[in-house]
């Protein structure tokens, strides 16, 4: 297995760097370049068919909770615009990554500021004001801190939460858990990573979830 794994990385970093290369190569020639499509929250297409993805941030993806907003906030930021790409870098799964500057404005923080992006702490000059700018989100109940943050839900006290994987070929992890179960309190539901609540067991293993193994056996009536 940790064979298999080592493989899998040094094939990413293979990738990555192939496509890094020829991104910064087309960067050379043609430091400026005009979006024509917008994916969604943190992904564009220009026009000479690259897909960059903004570093250092997080959108809902579109069918969850900010989704939509996200994405219209990156559309009114960059689409039809000529851009400029900084700190242009691959990650892992081979993906472009870089800080979008658009009409004089650094396009992750608007993401960040505005609430409808998360600061996923990747690092960058830019990381001190991504880092206030997420803070004063949070506070502020900006975006996704405040529609998708349902702190309470009468009548269904059940908790969905998604663990993330972040390494080549691993796959999220999603567990429910209801009151009496050691995590619950400290289970925050993000409707923007498309968790949610859910009014039996049924309804939760129905959406993917499985019991928290915390839970120790206990049956939610």
């Amino acid at each position: 297995m940790l064979e298999s794994s080592v493989k899998m990385s040094k094939k990413w970093v293979g990738i990555s760097g192939i496509i890094l290369a020829g991104v910064l190569a087309l960067a050379a020639n043609q430091p400026w370049n005009t979006v024509t499509e917008v994916i969604d929250g943190d992904t564009f297409r220009m026009a000479n068919g690259q897909r960059v993805r903004l570093l250092a941030v997080d959108a809902p993806e579109l069918e969850f909770c900010g989704g939509t907003e996200a994405k219209e906030l990156l559309e009114k930021s960059v689409l039809g615009k000529k851009i400029i790409l900084e700190e242009v870098r691959a990650d892992y799964m081979g993906r472009v990554l870089a800080l979008v500057v658009s009409e004089g404005k650094n396009v992750n923080e608007v993401l960040i500021k505005s609430g409808w992006g998360r600061w996923d702490r990747t690092k960058s000059r830019m990381g001190p004001n991504m880092e206030k700018f997420s803070d004063l989100a949070q506070q502020n109940k900006s975006g996704i801190w405040g529609k998708c943050r349902q702190t309470t839900k009468p009548d269904c006290l059940i908790k969905g939460n998604v663990e993330k994987e972040n390494q080549p070929g691993q796959k999220s992890r999603m567990f429910y858990f209801f009151p009496g179960c050691s995590e619950y309190e400290r289970t925050v539901v993000e409707r923007e990573l498309g968790e949610d609540w859910y009014c039996s067991e049924a309804e939760a293993r129905a959406a993917g979830y499985a019991k928290g193994t915390n839970c120790y056996g206990k049956v939610w009536k």
